[in-house]
């Protein structure tokens, strides 16, 4: 039998453009986590960054899980390679790191059990939907292990130092509804409706300005990663929007339309 791909793709058609949905394959794992879906990952992403049409990226869990974290099991050989796991852990920040600035929004779609590495790929996401049966959590201490893929400096900048440092030292989870409570999530949904949540999302992006949004997401990205300081972000945002609106078409296509009453037709120019 053809091994079960690791990752899966599929398209939705929206108003403009496309929403994809990547899917995590590996179900009777927890969708670990391993150097071939990373590698899978690294392609899918080439294709859907050079199709303009993919206006959102949906990514979610087959199975029970969003993704457990990494693949424990061929970590046991993995960490007694002094060459090949420092590659592995650079190859999943670099490859995470392409959905922070990919020029489309990222939403994780957490439809269950999400911890370590699958905490890390949720906090390289824009934002994230919850369905109300997810649990999430860090939970690399409980095997002996330490957070490498991002936890540590991500984590603190979403949820502050001291929320951050309990979840991690207790190896603790929170519920869907913790999780929004401290901005771990932006919103939380029945079990059932969480696919239709993530492309509600979609479609109200895909009413904007492709070139307006990849613009915000941006800067939100930059300000908020480098944690830069307010004058600093205000300036660069300040540059950002005057170049924009000078140069872009959709800035103008955006002032005759509400003149006009009457629908936008942006163009991503």
């Amino acid at each position: 039998m053809p091994a079960r791909p690791p990752l899966l793709v599929e398209r939705h058609r929206l108003s403009t453009g496309q929403a994809a949905v990547l899917t995590l394959n590996r179900p009777r794992s927890l969708n670990a986590i391993d150097w071939r879906m990373l590698g899978t990952m690294d392609e899918i992403l080439d294709d859907l960054v050079a199709d303009q049409s993919v206006r959102v990226l949906l990514v979610t869990g087959a199975g029970r899980a969003f993704s457990a974290g990494g693949d424990l099991k061929s970590y046991q050989a993995l960490q007694r390679d002094p060459v090949r796991f420092p590659r592995f852990v650079a190859d999943l920040h670099r490859i995470f790191g392409r959905l922070r600035t990919a020029r489309f929004p990222v939403t994780a779609l957490v439809n269950g059990v999400t911890a370590a590495g699958g905490l890390e790929l949720l906090l390289n996401c824009d934002l994230a939907i919850a369905a109300r049966s997810a649990r999430l959590g860090d939970a690399h201490l409980n095997f002996g292990q330490m957070g490498g893929g991002g936890v540590l400096t991500l984590l603190p900048r979403a949820l502050g130092r001291a929320r951050a440092a309990q979840l991690i030292f207790t190896g603790g989870f929170l519920s869907a509804d913790e999780a929004l409570a401290v901005g771990l999530v932006a919103e939380v949904v029945d079990d059932g409706d969480l696919t239709a949540a993530g492309l509600r999302f979609a479609e109200a992006v895909a009413r904007k300005s492709p070139l307006a949004v990849a613009n915000a997401k941006e800067v939100l990205e930059a300000v908020w990663s480098d944690r830069l300081p307010v004058d600093a972000g205000l300036r660069y945002e300040r540059e950002r929007n005057a170049y924009y609106c000078l140069t872009s078409e959709d800035a103008p296509e955006g002032l005759r339309a509400f003149a006009a009453k009457e629908p936008p037709r942006f163009t991503g120019r």
